[in-house]
């Protein structure tokens, strides 16, 4: 089993925005959760591993609400991204209480993975093809004299909410199809004349509809995790200091180091599936009408784990 691609589910976020622990939420016709989905679609791709990133705070209550319906169909392991999760001779900043990233996150998975993996959100909706693309990638990743990583990119107009703004990536492709650069987009609306931007809360731009944009939904070989140490470590020394209770290692941001120093290549894959997630409360029934429909469709089948 240990060439064969691991799921690492980021579920650690309490969704301050959102209100709530929403990764628990059940949002499915009956009870199931997003996370049940993506997992779902997964393993209907060909995965069989999957590492759930938590918090020792819910792991009693993510266990029995969503890990233990799913450890018949998939080999499931948990790691816990907390904050005394550092290298030896660091701390926690007093009165840390935010997670140290995305990029922290995968590190704390470190023990568990032996493969090539995918990392995804544990609050959105993919889709199976998109499943279906990162498995095949990395059923067969092996980096050269480059890390051979992979993302898989949604249209920006597939990706976006009626109640509120929403941060998304969008990607700047190398004419062979790979990543040359993402630009994070904290406030993106949608309007009757597309996708909006804005960088200081006044002045707005238009932004192509059909953006590739990042889900959060990449495929690395353990190779990233060598890395991902050596810079978080650097970011602990020379970032932390400066922002101590909010600075935060993101994922994309070492990506985009590695690809700026020419050690790495991302293929972005496109997906063509609509996006669904729980950003704002007032998303839920939208993403419960969809996931409804999807099932009447005959895409899911009903319960959803049988």
């Amino acid at each position: 089993m240990s060439n064969e691609p691991i799921l690492v589910i980021m579920a650690a976020g309490m969704g301050s925005r959102y209100g709530g622990l929403k990764q628990m939420d059940p949002v499915g016709p009956d009870g199931e959760t997003i996370l049940d989905y993506s997992v779902f679609d997964a393993r209907r791709a060909g995965f069989r591993r999957v590492i759930f990133l938590i918090k020792h705070a819910i792991e009693a209550d993510f266990r029995r609400l969503v890990g233990d319906r799913i450890a018949p169909h998939m080999e499931v392991r948990y790691a816990f991204q907390e904050l005394d999760a550092l290298p030896a001779g660091f701390t926690a900043p007093e009165g840390r209480t935010k997670p140290f990233g995305t990029g922290h996150a995968v590190l704390c998975c470190e023990s568990l993975i032996d493969a090539p993996f995918a990392v995804i959100n544990a609050d959105d909706y993919y889709g199976p093809h998109a499943f279906r693309q990162a498995y095949e990638a990395l059923k067969g990743a092996r980096d050269d004299e480059l890390y051979r990583y992979m993302m898989v990119a949604y249209s920006l107009k597939n990706t976006l909410t009626e109640n509120g703004h929403v941060s998304r990536g969008v990607c700047e492709t190398n004419p062979d199809g790979t990543l040359k650069d993402i630009h994070e987009r904290t406030h993106i609306i949608a309007s009757s004349d597309g996708p909006l931007y804005t960088e200081d809360g006044e002045t707005y731009r238009l932004l192509p509809p059909d953006s590739p944009v990042s889900m959060n939904m990449w495929g690395f070989t353990p190779s990233l995790l060598g890395e991902l140490s050596a810079r978080f470590r650097t970011f602990l020394e020379t970032e932390l200091p400066s922002n101590p209770l909010k600075a935060e290692f993101f994922l994309p941001f070492a990506v985009n180091e590695l690809l700026e120093e020419k050690k790495a290549t991302v293929q972005v894959l496109r997906s063509g599936d609509r996006w669904w997630g729980v950003t704002y409360q007032q998303d839920k029934p939208q993403v419960r009408e969809a996931l409804k429909s999807l099932q009447e469709q005959g895409l899911y089948p009903a319960p959803l784990w049988n």
